[in-house]
This record gives C-alpha cells, sequence and structure tokens, in this order.
C-alpha cells in the first residue's frame, strides 16, 4: 500500500495556531531538548497531533507523522513536519516512517467498543508488531507505546496502587477488545526491549483538553438534549489527564530510555496528580461534568432522578448480548 506524503508550508507563528491562552504560555517554558527526528504513528489525532506540535515546540529538527486518516487541512503548516497517509499495518509505509528516526512514538490504535475482533487485533497487536519489526530493521533505539489503564482493570476498583501494585499482564480476563488487544500489543513491547531497541509503555486516564472531539463533546450533546443522567450514587473517583500533561510524559519518557534504566519495559499512568480538585490526586466524574453541562446552560444533572445501578447493570447485559454476534455468525465472517 502506497502512501501519500504531505510537507506542509510555513504557517504564521512558531507555536500551532490551535492552542488554548495556557497552552501558548506554557509552550514558550524551558524543557529538555527532544531527539532531532522525531517519528509519531497516529499523528494527526487528538493526543497524536499535540504530541507532534510539542515536539517542534521543544526543538526537534524533523517530525513525521504517520495516520490512517490525512492531516485536517487546517493542520499546522510547518516546514519540519511530515505528514504521512498509511496504515500501521503496511510495513512499507512503517519502514519509511521510521526510517532515520531517534525515537518513535506509538500512537496509533483501533479505540472505542464497536469494531469488530480482527480491527482490534490487526491495528493494536498486529500493527505493533511491524512497527517494532521496523524499528529493529531501521536500527531504531528508542521506542515509546501509548498504552491504556484498561489493560490493568478487571472491573473492581482501583484506588491509590502505583503501577507495580496493579496486576500483571496478561491478565486473566479483559472487560473490552480494546483493552485485551492494546495488552498483547504492550506485552510484545516489553518484550522486544533490549539494549538495541529500548522500549517504554506510558498511558493516560482519560484525557481531555482543546481539540477533543469525542469524551466531553458526546457527553455534552447527551445532556443538551436531556438523556444523561446520574449513575448510582454519582460520587464516582476518577483521574484525568490534560492532553499537554500526557504529552509531556510521553516526551520525558524518552528521556528515560538509556542502558540500565529502571523505566526500560515497564508501564507508566500519567495523571494531572495534584491538580486535581481534590489534592490526593482525583475528582468526583460526575460533580466536574456537571459543572461543564452547567456552564453550557444545560439543566444541571444533580436536579435529576439518578439511575441506580441494579436496573443499569442488568440492562447493560442484555444489551451486550444482542449486540454479540452469534458464534456461526462469527465463523461466516470473512477473513481480513
Amino acid at each position: 500500500m502506497e502512501t501519500a506524503r504531505y510537507v506542509m508550508g510555513y504557517g504564521p507563528s512558531e507555536r500551532s495556531p490551535h492552542l488554548s491562552a495556557l497552552q501558548l504560555k506554557a509552550s514558550r517554558g524551558k524543557f529538555p531538548p527532544v531527539p532531532a527526528v522525531c517519528a509519531v504513528t497516529g499523528g494527526t489525532g487528538f493526543v497524536g497531533a499535540r504530541l507532534v506540535e510539542m515536539l517542534l515546540e521543544r526543538g526537534a529538527k524533523k517530525v513525521r507523522s504517520l495516520d490512517v486518516v490525512p492531516p485536517m487541512p487546517n493542520a499546522w503548516k510547518h516546514p519540519q513536519i511530515e505528514y504521512m497517509t498509511g496504515s500501521i499495518c503496511d510495513p512499507e509505509a512503517v519502514a519509511r516512517l521510521v526510517e532515520g528516526a531517534d525515537c518513535v512514538w506509538h500512537m496509533a490504535a483501533a479505540v472505542g467498543p464497536f469494531h469488530p475482533r480482527e480491527l482490534y487485533t490487526q491495528v493494536n497487536y498486529e500493527g505493533t508488531l511491524t512497527l517494532i519489526d521496523a524499528c529493529r530493521k531501521a536500527g531504531v533505539r528508542k521506542l515509546v507505546m501509548s498504552s491504556s489503564p484498561s489493560t490493568r482493570f478487571d472491573g473492581t476498583d482501583v484506588d491509590g496502587l502505583t503501577e507495580a501494585q496493579m496486576p500483571k499482564l496478561p491478565q486473566v480476563r479483559y472487560l473490552q477488545m480494546y483493552a485485551e488487544t492494546k495488552a498483547t500489543g504492550e506485552l510484545a513491547m516489553s518484550q522486544a526491549c533490549c539494549d538495541e531497541l529500548m522500549t517504554v509503555a506510558v498511558a493516560p486516564h482519560q484525557v481531555y483538553g482543546p481539540r477533543d472531539n469525542l469524551f466531553l463533546p458526546n457527553l455534552l450533546e447527551a445532556a443538551g438534549t436531556g438523556r444523561l443522567r446520574i449513575f448510582g450514587k454519582g460520587t464516582n473517583r476518577i483521574c484525568f489527564t490534560h492532553v499537554d500533561n500526557y504529552c509531556h510524559g510521553l516526551i520525558i519518557a524518552e528521556r528515560a530510555l538509556k542502558k540500565g534504566s529502571a523505566a526500560l519495559g515497564q508501564f507508566y499512568i500519567v495523571t494531572d496528580g495534584d491538580t486535581h480538585p481534590y489534592k490526593e490526586g482525583y475528582l468526583i466524574f460526575w460533580k466536574e461534568l456537571d459543572r461543564a453541562i452547567v456552564g453550557m446552560g444545560f439543566r444541571s444533572l444533580a436536579s435529576k432522578a439518578h439511575l441506580p445501578m441494579w436496573l443499569l447493570w442488568p440492562l447493560a447485559c442484555i444489551c451486550d448480548c444482542i449486540g454479540r454476534p452469534p458464534a456461526a455468525a462469527r465463523l461466516l465472517q470473512p477473513a481480513s
């Protein structure tokens, strides 16, 4: 599969025109240098696009971005960014992406709950294997993978645990195909770690920030139509991660990749830490969401009846069964 290449012309500013005032201010801080030649898979997505920008902000001489989706017409037009359109599953496209790279950031993934099993496996696992193989052949020394906390989540509450205290991979069961295939991809990444190819996995918990077109917009749309309700008591504690905080974590992870480092082959989670409303490092999900909902001029969720968990769990199980194709139908599906 041949890839299309886009070398965008120089833009009107040394910074992306899409930054908020706070992002712009933070981007002008002093940071350690980044590698001269950087490669990013999934570089046109919400997080990937910001990572590409931040690498340029911090001194990268060249950043290549590979994504199955072409760059938006208003993508940052900078001569040191090269946009490539192609699949993470295409060895030739991936080989061109990583050629001469000092470090590769692996952001590409099939996300969401509604893709076929084959797609999750092809992108999240087999695509990762393709990238590892390309890095080895090209002599790339550093590989930072974007993983997910869902790879360690079995449905029970995780409260105050460190990464080392969380379940080890592989788990006995996973709640979604996304989590399972991300876990298998991460395992392959950690097992590939050696002096010639140093790897580390970094994950966020619920990313938010400017240009998010999925998480908060969907919730606000549901609230605006009046369909959204608080589930259960509404006291769920959770961690959030601003997109810039996550990208910063991904960038400094590269600096930890050196011989003898304790970070080699490991898994880390990035959150907003003690800048959360509660200094212990968390927020109350429904409380913070309701602030955004009221700020948009919609009716507060707190003024509506809550949906009881004793009702929601059986409904969720029924919907899961209805949406799951029977075994015979799965067997008849054509191979990819």
